[in-house]
């Protein structure tokens, strides 16, 4: 089994796309990354605050497998595609909804489900949505844009920390768009 960790973190306090790299980031339990704009108990997404803004914030980390740059035709560096933390080893779009990610020493993240990719990532790079979202061969929608999560224990994150996944008891669900 390869050895999973975080080659990046990655915040922003505004609500823009992409997010500068940092040196560590804070997560707080039940409000997702320290000064970054989608931090909060409720949604913090725009279009979902516009819809409802008292619904629970199941997108409170946002996790890339940088192993997907190499999938793509585009020139990606971590933070590009909005993500908190991005990740080596692991094939985070194979994990059930529930996975618990222990980060680094402390902070605990459990996986809510997957990224549902907008419009936002063409203007970024022309034509990289239709490489992150697509259809398998039965036709189903096939989504390659991370995982989102909440967090269930804070503590600070850095590159270089060890990922110890948790898998939850079962079966487990299929990870759907959040």
């Amino acid at each position: 089994m390869t050895h999973a960790r975080i080659v990046s973190v990655s915040s922003d306090d505004e609500h823009g796309f992409s997010k500068p790299r940092r040196e560590a980031i804070t997560l707080v339990a039940g409000l997702g990354v320290e000064g970054d704009a989608h931090f909060g108990a409720t949604v913090q997404h725009r279009s979902r605050v516009r819809r409802d803004p008292t619904q629970p914030n199941l997108r409170q980390v946002h996790l890339i497998h940088r192993e997907l740059f190499e999938e793509v035709d585009a020139d990606v560096a971590p933070g590009e595609l909005g993500e908190n933390v991005t990740t080596e080893g692991l094939d985070l779009l194979a994990l059930p909804t529930g996975a618990v990610l222990r980060l680094g020493s402390d902070a605990v993240v459990q996986v809510t489900g997957l990224r549902n990719p907008c419009v936002q990532i063409d203007r970024f790079e022309p034509g990289l949505l239709k490489q992150l979202v697509g259809t398998d061969a039965e036709g189903r929608t096939v989504r390659k844009a991370g995982v989102m999560g909440v967090v269930l224990a804070g503590g600070v994150v850095r590159p270089g920390d060890d990922i110890v996944v948790e898998l939850p008891d079962g079966v487990g669900e299929p990870l759907a768009p959040v």
